[in-house]
């Protein structure tokens, strides 16, 4: 079961100026007929803090080599957020480490627009369950809302999909790199 399914917990939140942690009040603990947000701001330093999920363990403050590492992170948007039952997954340990997992990412999704380029799209139910079953794991690896009724999707719509996803891979590369020549 989630750990964080029975009782709210309180997200982390992060300064990386002043090298410090916090966690806020929850809204709906202020004030519970507010349906808007309102963004958590450094006690120190009146910053707009960064949330980085409830996994999150913060290094000390004297190490700021490692607050430089999670403001890298966080820039590419890597943070400790997960539902409680295995955690967030992999955060790589460096700047360096990040920027080889970014590039791995980006190959596999360059693999998944050229397969979506060069896909044939199926006209008859034999073809489209040929292909349902034959390449259900590309089929598979999108948001729902581009999954048609039938179970089936749209090859403009997968294309445009990895077209974006390639392009913030590649984004988010280029900022992790200008994190690493930073001092």
């Amino acid at each position: 079961m989630c750990r964080y399914a029975m009782t709210t917990y309180k997200a982390h939140y992060a300064c990386f100026d002043c090298r410090k942690t916090f966690k806020r009040r929850l809204l709906h603990d202020v004030a519970r007929d507010e349906s808007k947000s309102v963004a958590a701001k450094c006690p120190d330093c009146a910053q707009v803090a960064a949330n980085m999920g409830l996994d999150f363990k913060s290094p000390s403050k004297d190490d700021v080599k490692a607050w430089q590492h999670l403001r890298s992170l966080y820039v590419v948007g890597v943070t400790y957020h997960s539902c409680g039952c295995s955690g967030p997954g992999y955060i790589p340990a460096t700047t360096g480490e990040l920027v080889a997992y970014l590039q791995e990412r980006l190959t596999d999704y360059v693999k998944e627009l050229r397969y979506w380029l060069n896909r044939r799209q199926p006209t008859t139910k034999v073809e489209f369950e040929y292909d349902k079953n034959k390449n259900w794991a590309h089929n598979t690896r999108f948001p729902r809302q581009l999954v048609g009724r039938n179970g089936g999707v749209n090859s403009m719509d997968a294309i445009a999909y990895w077209q974006q996803r390639v392009y913030d891979l590649e984004h988010n590369i280029s900022k992790a790199r200008a994190q690493l020549v930073k001092p």
